[in-house]
């Protein structure tokens, strides 16, 4: 199984002292292959770990199901046309429920997406914007200003990895009412943490995700927007600044899209109603 984290030798240099050298501690970036039914669907490189959970919430991305009865089972296998190729878990295989549309050849990726890019391999423009099956915009959640402020440390607190090789972004599932924490993933690619979230919730039968707010690190792009409203997630908070594009859909899908959360403020982008003040 491919590792977390990896162990390399560096030099450290610093003005006016001796270079030493040390090990440094990396966080692992390996390519993943999904597949579904034995046919290739899409290359991305990611952080081993949580690998079906990973495939669930891109085939939840790409509108291809929404429902944890429509996925059937995955499973890692060797590589390239599988004869007898050595696995080193990096090719995993899904199978849908029977009765499930597969992914349309004329949608899929180019095989291929970077881990800063989730949306990097789509085959058109088109293919871009994904139909929810979901209504965010009728969700009738609120959220507390306090509650929402403190989650980016409590995302912080809950990267173990990144606290070893600081290289690593984070997605995390909370409660908004309650403000319990559902879930923390990480990835060295932002799209691949909340793919991993939305995959862990469809495994568990919790889509769509009324009532809850997406924390990730970093900033808010189009994709994960797209990828929240795809789960049927109301609400979701950056630590850093939304794109244009992120902001168009949000609002108009009916999305709060809240950016900038960092001590006790916040930009609310879309859908500020349902931010209480006051």
């Amino acid at each position: 199984m491919g590792r977390i984290t990896v162990r390399r030798p560096v030099v450290r240099v610093v003005v006016g002292a001796e270079p030493a050298r040390r090990i440094d501690t990396l966080a692992a970036e390996e390519p993943l292959e999904i597949r579904v039914a034995g046919a290739p669907l899409a290359v991305t490189m990611r952080t081993p770990g949580h690998d079906v959970e990973l495939a669930a919430g891109f085939l939840v991305s790409e509108g291809v199901i929404a429902a944890a009865e429509e996925f059937r089972s995955a499973i890692h296998c060797g590589g390239p046309g599988t004869g007898g190729a050595i696995n080193e878990y990096n090719v995993l295989d899904v199978a849908l429920a029977p009765g499930v549309t597969p992914p349309s050849p004329e949608v899929t990726r180019n095989f291929y997406t970077t881990s800063s890019c989730g949306m990097c391999g789509k085959a058109s423009i088109d293919a871009v914007r994904t139909v929810s099956r979901f209504d965010v915009r009728a969700d009738p959640v609120s959220v507390d200003p306090e509650r929402i402020v403190a989650l980016p440390d409590r995302l912080r607190a809950g990267q173990a990895v990144f606290e070893k090789t600081g290289g690593l972004h984070a997605a995390a599932l909370f409660d908004a009412g309650s403000g319990e924490l559902l879930v923390l993933r990480e990835d060295v690619g932002r799209h691949n943490a909340v793919d991993k979230v939305m995959g862990w919730a469809l495994l568990h039968g919790r889509l769509p995700l009324r009532g809850t707010v997406l924390q990730v690190s970093g900033r808010a792009s189009f994709e994960l927007v797209q990828k929240a409203v795809m789960a049927g997630i109301p609400v979701l908070s950056a630590v850093s600044a939304p794109s244009s594009l992120a902001v168009e859909l949000a609002d108009e899908a009916g999305l709060t899209l809240l950016g900038f959360v960092r001590g006790d403020h916040m930009n609310v982008y879309s859908r500020a109603d349902r931010v209480r003040t006051g």
